[in-house]
């Protein structure tokens, strides 16, 4: 198994920022640029898609819901032909910036409340991940779900995630962050760990929590890439610095990195 990491970038309106993007990105493998519609804009994509480049970083685009007030963490009831023409939209406008800069969509990974709208709802998946294949690349998601489902339907290749810097419950749902808690860069070197030695994360009980990606040994569902499995880490966390530091120490340290 190779973990890669990804890390949303270009969250930013106008002069105000919400991560640390140029500390950040010399750690990370895949960068998700906001399209605009959460965050994000056209100078603000190109600004960080230009030091995606600088550093080597593959970027996916980062489309969500229009909802620039609530940065996409609103649920907004959306038509699914509305819906497709959005993605489409977005993604569009990043792919375009990258070519302008002689660059590749490497893959697309949807924010927020739209992210997890698709895990409950078959036609808001299918609306999202249609758009997506018209782009004939990867879709980053949570396995054992309608992104997977939705995915398959429409060839589009599915890469799993999974998050280190967020709880999980014992049955594997994420859970709400919590900021008077936050997980600390200690554990998510632990979660990492675990993730590279048996396939399994840890939850928030602190027990072993089996990812279906990483069910067989070396190298998870047949059907999926090795290098497909990756880990997202926040660049809005407090200690997203210490955190991205530390996952990248354990990445490198299990030999499992790209």
């Amino acid at each position: 198994m190779k973990i890669s990491i990804n890390c949303d970038m270009g969250e930013a309106f106008g002069r105000w920022k919400l991560g640390p993007d140029e500390e950040l990105m010399p750690l990370i493998d895949y960068a998700n640029v906001a399209c605009g519609f959460h965050a994000g804009g056209p100078s603000i994509m190109l600004r960080t898609i230009r030091l995606a480049k600088k550093y080597g970083v593959k970027v996916g685009a980062h489309p969500g819901l229009d909802d620039i007030k609530g940065f996409g963490r609103r649920e907004i009831d959306v038509k699914p032909e509305e819906l497709y023409a959005q993605v489409l939209y977005q993604v569009g406008a990043c792919k375009a910036i990258l070519e302008a800069e002689g660059m590749s969509l490497h893959h697309v990974k949807v924010h927020g409340k739209l992210y997890f709208m698709m895990t409950k709802s078959e036609a808001t998946a299918d609306a999202v991940v249609r758009a997506i294949a018209s782009f004939k690349v990867p879709v980053f998601g949570l396995s054992g779900t309608l992104h997977e489902t939705s995915a398959n339907k429409y060839g589009v290749p599915f890469h799993p995630e999974t998050f280190v810097d967020i709880d999980y419950s014992p049955e594997g749902q994420l859970q709400p962050v919590d900021f008077d808690n936050l997980v600390s860069p200690e554990m998510i070197k632990k979660r990492i760990q675990s993730l590279a030695e048996t396939g399994c994360g840890i939850d928030n009980t602190g027990a072993p929590l089996p990812f279906l990606f990483a069910k067989q040994p070396k190298g998870g569902l047949s059907h999926i890439p090795e290098e497909a499995y990756t880990i997202c880490l926040h660049g809005d966390m407090p200690s997203a610095m210490e955190n991205m530091k530390g996952a990248r120490e354990s990445i490198n340290a299990a030999g499992v990195n790209l």
